[in-house]
């Protein structure tokens, strides 16, 4: 069994792998695999790129992935199962379900309340979207 886990450095999304590894282990005696998957989205970097750079803007993206994995792939790590950590940039909802469809992933697992923003009180959350839009069968962690 192959499952993503969608990392957004919150407590929630730590309690969605902790589900993810115990399925695992459960379903498939541990011999399936994890990806977590970290994304960022440029949106609001995007006039600061013209006076530093789109380089330094690609780094802090990539900067903020590895923060928010590390927990993430300590866990991971101490679990023994077989696992990758990948960071992304791009409009969240759309680059995690494409990366779920894409890569043939089993499940999809991402915790129900992670960063917030006023953004998503208006359209909904990035679980709540990532859900309606992926192919993918989507476990939402409480």
């Amino acid at each position: 069994m192959k499952i993503m886990v969608a990392i957004d450095g919150s407590r929630n999304a730590l309690r969605a792998l902790r589900f993810a590894i115990r399925l695992l282990r459960r379903v498939d005696g541990g011999k399936g695999s994890l990806t977590l998957i970290s994304v960022h989205d440029d949106t609001a970097l995007r006039s600061a790129s013209h006076f530093v750079g789109q380089k330094a803007v690609d780094d802090y993206l990539a900067e903020m992935s590895r923060t928010d994995l590390a927990p993430a792939v300590a866990l991971a790590e101490k679990s023994g199962l077989k696992f990758a950590a990948v960071g992304r940039e791009g409009p969240i909802p759309a680059t995690i379900t494409k990366a779920a469809e894409k890569g043939r992933f089993d499940l999809l697992v991402l915790g129900s309340k992670g960063r917030s923003s006023i953004r998503d009180l208006l359209m909904g959350s990035v679980a709540q979207r990532v859900a309606s839009l992926c192919k993918v069968p989507v476990v939402l962690v409480k």
